[in-house]
């Protein structure tokens, strides 16, 4: 990964798997949040594809009883970074994705509307990889190149955006660690 193409829509060298749960953002609304989210499926459970067919509208139902109630999920991000540090984009940086459902940053709802959302593949109460870390802030600096809003207080948790329904990235993700390398 080396940069933002010239449209700052796709990072450059990074597998894409296009997600159908996305659309265009609202007429004049620019990005100014960055979402951090924690996932891991079946829960728990590392390494497998079911994220990316989850994204993808691939997901088989019958693989994993947990996947009966999520299989029809309309959900994506626009970037995941898996336990190895592998980084795949779902959904164009100009493109709504569908990442934060119910939301509110600072008395604005609609989050998805006028931000991009990173999942980290992991759960709220197990340690997230240091090649996670490091990617995330080697992602965080291209962002900001394109988009130098995204200052430290307007990168936040699932759970900041919708407290009460969400918790992740969860207490073991490290907020210190994370700014002490950006």
């Amino acid at each position: 990964m080396k940069n933002l193409d010239t449209d700052k829509a796709w990072l450059e060298a990074v597998r894409r798997s296009p997600s159908p749960y996305c659309d265009d953002r609202p007429e004049g609304v620019e990005i100014d949040l960055l979402v951090i989210h924690g996932i891991s499926l079946p829960p728990g459970k590392f390494g497998g594809p079911f994220i990316d067919q989850l994204f993808t509208h691939k997901l088989d139902k019958n693989v994993d009883p947990y996947f009966v109630d999520i299989a029809d999920s309309q959900v994506s991000a626009h970037l995941l970074i898996r336990r190895t540090g592998e980084l795949i984009q779902y959904v164009s940086f100009q493109q709504r994705a569908w990442h934060a459902g119910e939301s509110s940053f600072r008395g604005r709802c609609c989050c998805n509307d006028f931000s991009i959302g990173i999942e980290l593949e992991g759960c709220d109460d197990v340690p997230y990889t240091n090649e996670q870390y490091q990617q995330l802030a080697r992602v965080i600096a291209i962002l900001r190149q394109a988009w130098p809003v995204l200052t430290d207080d307007r990168i936040v948790g699932h759970s900041d955006i919708a407290p009460g329904r969400k918790t992740d990235p969860g207490q073991a993700f490290d907020w210190g660690r994370l700014y002490g390398t950006v």
